[in-house]
């Protein structure tokens, strides 16, 4: 990591929700001073919370917002980039996750810390074949209305 270990996370914090993507932060993905574009964590970050919304919603589902997004330290070629989704809200067609980005040295130096990087919460909403919002159905291992 760019940051002692454990700098980036308050102390006893651990991520909030399940994981549900893991990356390693290529070379391709830097600036020019080494760190990786956040738009490339963004990306990521939609990718994890298009893929709880789809188990969610029991089907397609689209992005609509993304609110909140913050930075909180870089991440560094090399670092696995870990993304934890949380459900935070289930409406008739949409529905609201909070992504958090944890990394970790995993190729240079063993670490057994994360580093809390990156959050956002993302609001989907599920979408027929048509692309028109449709219910999302009660989804047990999720919610129950």
């Amino acid at each position: 990591m760019s940051t002692p270990s454990g700098q980036g996370q308050p102390e006893g914090r651990a991520p909030a929700g399940v994981l549900v993507l893991r990356t390693l932060a290529m070379p391709r993905d830097t600036n020019r001073w080494g760190d990786i574009f956040g738009g490339r964590i963004l990306s990521q970050m939609d990718v994890a919370a298009g893929l709880m919304a789809g188990e969610v919603a029991q089907g397609r589902s689209a992005t609509v917002t993304v609110d909140g997004v913050v930075f909180h330290r870089p991440v560094s070629v090399g670092d696995t980039v870990c993304a934890y989704a949380e459900l935070l809200r289930v409406g008739r067609t949409s529905l609201d996750i909070r992504i958090e980005i944890w990394a970790r040295d995993l190729v240079h130096l063993w670490e057994p810390e994360h580093d809390f990087v990156a959050e956002a919460v993302f609001r989907y909403v599920a979408i027929d074949a048509e692309g028109r919002p449709r219910p999302i159905p009660d989804n047990p291992e999720f919610f129950t209305r």
